[in-house]
């Protein structure tokens, strides 16, 4: 109830242009009108939490509490706290000048940079304006905390002035009653408020009651201390958090003071439901600063090989917007994505050197996101190439070794980390490309997803060793003693050069094999531009290329039966000898993953069971 005739004002020139910016121009979403009110609310309230430890007569006995009313009827939406509260003269001050508001340095940074700076200036603590967004009127209702001062009320539709009078039974803190516009009266729902509350002020410190029923109930865990935290409380967080039903698979609770001050909780799921065929992740690691949302899915936070983590960084250091919508920054959020990479690879380093166990399971969901992060991220390269897991021809079936492993097992004359790609283990152990390494016991890493070849060839090498795959045609290796029994070295030439004329252009070159043991031939890829791989992938895309004609390279196995009963009857029989030398090429083809068409080939085969 009012006590004295109201006084009228007119706002500075600075607050109607400030107010003109607020309400057409700055806040993307109507909606933030309701974070910034609980927002100053909470700052309110912890004002009188701290000015309670040494003040004597605090006037009032409220609990530190914030109350929000809605009323679908008069279209209004009230918020209360019951914190530090206004003076008359604060009032005045804070909400009719620029004083203490902060607009003189906002619209300072409007005037100094342009329109630009909408983008590019520092949080002014004027988000109490964003109300006129919605507003016919709007009512303040405030208490100082200080027992000998009335109780007033500020009222204004925002269109130049305001009016101020004493108001009796008023509470401790300040009362905000907002008379919504026409069009606005969603913002005097409960269901539409509750949503926008839980939203962007779930963590604020105090309890928000709705309509007399609390909507805060989960707490800010990330400010918290981990020994604090009982597992059952970092899952609630994490389904409430992630709007998830599983259960995290692991997680990471970490503060850092330097280079900026952080707190991060973040969590990885339990399923990858990317590989389930479901869409693309997207951005799960929200930004808050000082537990206020800033932004639920930054997409410039942490690098895009990371999209599948959930959880929230908090920062005090994050110069933010007038509306706390855009970062002020690039440079500085790109800082702190960087600090947040950085600590959860040395967090996956940790677990597998520690929890090898657990280390696994997650590799066999997201180890397909490290992989994609070592081939395009380069300045967390090293670190996740040491993350990556792979069989090889040394471990045991599903087991699995990482490179930083394999390198410590090389021999002294080893310069270059081996690979292959396949299907599966069995199709590369009954392939031909492995049989010289194991005579020369060189281990030779098993690549079994389609993005292997790309890692590799994008990576190129680990600690300081070429990664080269064991099938590429530049392979060389050492000479190990040859059994007896093989083709002349000039039989060999003379085999070779017949073999070349006879396959014409289906081959680029024909030689005799020092990788071959046991089977007759391989066939290697003449493009080193392109693997068989690649061209496959490429032709699915229907990339242009891919429908060039394919030679490949033909080596034989001099000591090889099949090589040798070739050699005696390529003179004695030259028709039969050129179906069996098509014949050991398009086999050789289809070890490689090469031959595109069988039909010519089971035509020949047909063919050769005739002269059987």
């Amino acid at each position: 109830m009012s006590t004295t005739t109201p006084q009228k004002f007119e706002f500075q020139a600075e607050i109607k242009q400030l107010l003109d910016i607020v309400i057409h121009s700055l806040y993307t979403e109507k909606e933030i009108f309701v974070r910034e009110l609980v927002s100053n609310a909470s700052d309110a309230l912890e004002k009188l939490r701290h000015t309670s430890l040494t003040a004597k007569d605090v006037f009032g006995d409220q609990a530190l509490e914030i109350n929000v009313t809605t009323d679908d009827k008069a279209k209004t939406l009230t918020i209360q706290d019951y914190g530090i509260g206004m003076t008359r003269a604060e009032l005045i001050e804070n909400l009719g000048t620029i004083a203490h508001s902060g607009s003189k340095k906002f619209l300072q940074a409007l005037g100094e940079g342009g329109a630009k700076n909408t983008n590019l200036i520092g949080q002014f603590g004027v988000g109490f304006y964003a109300a006129f967004m919605v507003a016919k009127s709007v009512k303040v209702y405030s208490h100082s905390w200080q027992a000998g001062e009335p109780g007033h009320v500020w009222s204004s539709d925002g269109s130049g002035s305001y009016e101020i009078e004493e108001a009796a039974d008023v509470a401790r803190g300040t009362k905000i009653v907002v008379e919504l516009k026409d069009d606005c009266g969603e913002y005097a729902t409960d269901g539409r408020i509750k949503g926008i509350v839980e939203r962007y002020s779930a963590f604020v410190s105090f309890p928000i009651n709705l309509n007399g029923k609390r909507v805060n109930t989960v707490q800010a865990l990330w400010l918290r201390s981990k020994n604090e935290i009982k597992d059952e409380e970092y899952t609630e967080f994490y389904k409430f958090q992630a709007h998830a039903y599983d259960d995290p698979l692991l997680r990471l609770h970490f503060s850092a003071d330097a280079p900026l001050s952080i707190n991060a909780l973040v969590f990885v799921p339990s399923e990858n439901t990317e590989s389930f065929g479901f869409a693309r992740f997207e951005p799960g690691v929200a930004l808050y600063c000082r537990k206020v949302l800033i932004d639920a899915a930054p997409k410039d936070l942490l690098p895009e090989w990371l999209r599948f983590l959930k959880g929230v960084v908090d920062s005090e250091d994050l110069p933010l917007n007038i509306s706390r919508e855009t970062m002020q920054d690039k440079a500085l959020l790109d800082k702190l994505g960087k600090v947040i990479t950085k600590r959860f690879l040395k967090f996956l380093d940790e677990e597998a050197t520690q929890r090898p166990d657990g280390y696994v399971k997650f590799y066999a969901k997201f180890g397909l996101f490290l992989k994609e992060g070592a081939a395009l991220d380069h300045t967390h390269k090293e670190q996740l190439m040491k993350l990556l897991r792979f069989e090889s021809s040394l471990t045991d079936k599903t087991k699995q070794t990482s490179l930083a492993d394999y390198v410590s097992r090389m021999g002294g004359e080893q310069k270059e980390i081996y690979y292959l790609v396949g299907k599966d283990r069995t199709a590369i152990e009954s392939g031909p490309y492995l049989e010289g390494f194991k005579a020369r016991n060189l281990e030779v890493l098993f690549c079994y997803e389609p993005v292997d070849e790309y890692v590799m060839n994008n990576v190129r090498e680990f600690d300081g060793k070429k990664l080269i795959a064991a099938d590429h045609a530049d392979v060389k290796l050492s000479d190990i003693p040859k059994p007896e029994g093989a083709l002349s070295e000039a039989d060999t030439k003379t085999l070779t050069a017949w073999l070349k004329t006879s396959l014409g252009d289906r081959v680029a070159d024909v030689k005799a094999s020092d990788r071959l043991v046991d089977s007759p031939a391989l066939a290697i890829n003449a493009d080193a531009f392109m693997s068989a791989h690649m061209r496959r992938m490429m032709k699915a895309m229907n990339k242009e290329g891919s429908d060039l004609p394919q030679k490949a390279n033909l080596e034989i196995n001099p000591r090889s039966a099949v090589i040798k009963r070739l050699f005696e009857i390529h003179t004695a029989a030259p028709d039969k000898a050129k179906l069996v030398a098509e014949q050991i090429l398009d086999n050789a083809l289809i070890s490689a993953g090469m031959l595109e068409d069988a039909t010519p080939m089971v035509a020949r085969l047909y063919k050769l069971l005739e002269t059987v």
